[in-house]
């Protein structure tokens, strides 16, 4: 079914799916020794999905139900969460080292780095996504008996309202830097809610802030692989619409767009990301899937 503006979910249906699809994907990285996400299987389990369960769990290859050769699968996104969880982590690190001690997640979703990294002393740290996606893995890790390393403050809103008022209600101070993520968000929104997303993050936003964002093409290639690749999934089992969940259509490029609103953006290739990391690279050719899919950090220096 195809997304419309006001659409709702949780974890287990539409978009609130893709969250749990990539934690199962840290989930198995993690079990791969890739990376350390100790909270990304007990959270796919928690939320019943039985395919990605099967998945986090290393219960299923990617022989059974992966498409060979396909550019997109259960593997490559292993492969993807991996680099993409460590490139993330590393810009967190970076912006604790240069001082900064808010720092806010878009759409967490089941992202744990509240509980599984090394915050300085003083760190506040926001978490924005829907009231039951939120209420759900805060429940899920308590039942873990385990506590944040920073000050966690939750933000129950819809990305479509008014987050801003409700982030600055829960504390954030805009006079101060932050360090903000949108992880795995921003193709699934509207062409004019991504601007507009960028637009608020920046006026919130004290100079010297930093911003990670991943970018990735609605594009009818991309789509199709994702289309194809899910397919597959279901005739394994999978019982969730994953299909036709992002907006297609031209709109602005991210990183130009942070440049043209006082952010310095740096680029990171997909494929650049994947070989920095030792794993394996995608198609190189202009039209392949994912081809001109990108990471970007940015830091924010306002004028005057």
């Amino acid at each position: 079914m195809a997304r419309t503006e006001n659409d709702t979910w949780d974890l287990a249906t539409s978009v609130g799916a893709t969250a749990t699809m990539v934690a199962a994907g840290r989930a198995r990285a993690t079990r791969d020794a890739l990376i350390n996400d100790r909270f990304a299987e007990p959270l796919v389990r928690a939320v019943g999905v039985d395919f990605f369960t099967r998945w986090a769990g290393g219960e299923l290859a990617s022989a059974d139900v992966d498409v060979p050769g396909a550019p997109w699968g259960m593997q490559r996104m292993t492969d993807i969460q991996a680099a993409r969880t460590r490139y993330i982590d590393a810009f967190f690190a970076h912006a604790q080292t240069a001082g900064i001690r808010q720092v806010v997640i878009l759409a967490a979703g089941l992202d744990a780095r509240a509980y599984r990294l090394p915050w300085a002393a003083g760190t506040t740290l926001f978490e924005i996504d829907q009231p039951r996606v939120i209420e759900f893995k805060t429940a899920t890790i308590a039942e873990l008996g385990t506590r944040p390393t920073a000050e966690v403050r939750a933000v129950p809103i819809d990305l479509r309202h008014d987050w801003p008022s409700a982030l600055c209600e829960a504390g954030f101070d805009t006079e101060r830097p932050a360090a903000w993520a949108a992880e795995g968000l921003l193709g699934f929104l509207p062409a004019d809610a991504q601007d507009r997303l960028l637009d608020n993050v920046t006026a919130l936003s004290a100079d010297g802030s930093r911003l990670v964002a991943e970018v990735f093409e609605n594009s009818g290639a991309n789509l199709e692989a994702l289309n194809a690749a899910t397919r597959k999934w279901q005739e394994h089992g999978l019982d969730v619409e994953l299909q036709n969940l992002g907006f297609p259509g031209e709109r602005n490029d991210v990183a130009d767009y942070l440049a043209d609103h006082g952010w310095q953006p740096v680029r990171t290739s997909l494929n650049q990301l994947l070989g920095d990391n030792g794993l394996p690279l995608q198609s190189t050719n202009e039209d392949a899937p994912f081809s001109q899919n990108y990471y970007c950090t940015a830091v924010l220096h306002k004028a005057g």
